[in-house]
């Protein structure tokens, strides 16, 4: 959502540590940090299985950084 054209998203590799009820992980980023994270609607949509263990990235909450959105699998 961000900016006039999506600039300002902050964006955050790390692996999937914990898999969650409801679509969430908890992702351990590669600062340390951990972030609670849901799939996106374009991972959903094209059947994108994440597993814990898998390397991803999240686009970070502009208001909470221990919250995110998976948006892809690496």
């Amino acid at each position: 959502m961000g900016g006039p054209n999506g600039t300002n998203k902050s964006l955050v590799t790390g692996a999937v540590i914990e898999a969650l009820p409801g679509a969430t992980f908890r992702v351990q980023t590669e600062g340390g940090g951990v972030i609670l994270a849901h799939v996106s609607g374009k991972v959903r949509i094209h059947h994108i299985r994440i597993l814990v263990g898998d390397r991803v990235t999240v686009e970070l909450s502009p208001y909470d950084t221990t919250r995110g959105r998976i948006i892809r699998r690496l």
